[in-house]
């Protein structure tokens, strides 16, 4: 329980930093828009020319021309996400460090790391890639294992991009200091970023008791422009919650880096939060 307490007092840390520039909200959104017409013409050439025909089941047989395509699609992908992402890891980390961030400077300071983040846009693309194909192959306890394997590979490397942006290092370098910060700080890692998602899901729960009576409703009388408010409603709550979590977590993120590899009190969060959930495990030394 008392975990769970300092899970939410770190997303009420994290909102607090957040709050003062609300603007970066909009970044999560428009990440998840520049991400779908980045990728969508490598996947309409998955189709047009890496495909060798439908099975029998109606799935689309993809030949090698194909995965190149589904490959590049992946890496596109990864790649426009993490400069959004970079942009909320060093927009909360100016604001940390007594800054103004806008959404202006946000993406000024992620385009002078264009450079820096493409591999390891590729190196995650490349892992997400490998999993999904061991995944599609294994039986039931191949999933569960392969599922586990990247829920770890996601927390080990949890500090890599506030590391990599905001020190100026190689990604090597990177992923070995955020290896090392996670088996220091693996509890609150864990707990945090879960706090974050947890609160997330409980705010998508209270759309949804909002908006499904509308669309039952409209459904039970069959009154289409009822079922269509309902459903708009839905979507855009779950896009504003998704965008809401994903902005508190790269908060939240950077909060981990600045003590947890830097060891800062990071601005916003008290004294009492950060020396409670972002303690160093027995016997592992210092946080620097």
């Amino acid at each position: 329980m008392g975990t769970l307490r300092r899970s939410f007092a770190l997303f009420s840390a994290s909102w607090a930093v957040l709050r003062q520039d609300k603007e970066l909200v909009l970044l999560p959104i428009v990440a998840a828009i520049a991400s779908a017409l980045a990728v969508a013409p490598f996947l309409i050439g998955v189709l047009l020319v890496g495909s060798t025909g439908t099975g029998a089941d109606g799935d689309v047989s993809i030949g090698p021309a194909g995965w190149v395509l589904v490959f590049l699609a992946y890496v596109v992908g990864a790649y426009v996400t993490i400069f959004f992402q970079s942009a909320l890891v060093l927009a909360a980390n100016d604001r940390m460090t007594g800054g103004n961030p806008t959404l202006g400077s946000a993406l000024a300071m992620a385009g002078r790391n264009a450079g820096r983040i493409l591999p390891w846009a590729i190196i995650s693309a490349t892992v997400s890639v490998v999993l999904q194909a061991i995944q599609e192959r294994a039986g039931f306890i191949g999933r569960l294992v392969v599922g586990l394997v990247g829920l770890a590979w996601t927390l080990v490397t949890m500090l890599v991009l506030p590391i990599l942006v905001i020190e100026q290092v190689g990604v090597g370098d990177a992923l070995k200091r955020s290896a090392s910060a996670f088996k220091r700080t693996w509890g609150e890692n864990v707990v945090g970023n879960g706090g974050v998602g947890l609160v997330g899901f409980l705010l998508f729960l209270l759309g949804a008791i909002v908006a499904g009576p509308i669309i039952a409703l409209g459904a039970s009388n069959s009154n289409v422009p009822l079922i269509v408010v309902g459903i708009v409603l839905l979507v855009a709550w779950t896009i504003l919650v998704t965008a809401f979590s994903s902005a508190l977590s790269a908060v939240f993120r950077t909060a981990l880096y600045r003590y947890a590899v830097l060891g800062e009190e990071p601005g916003g969060f008290s004294h009492e939060l950060v020396a409670g959930a972002f303690r160093s495990k027995p016997g592992r030394g210092s946080l620097t």
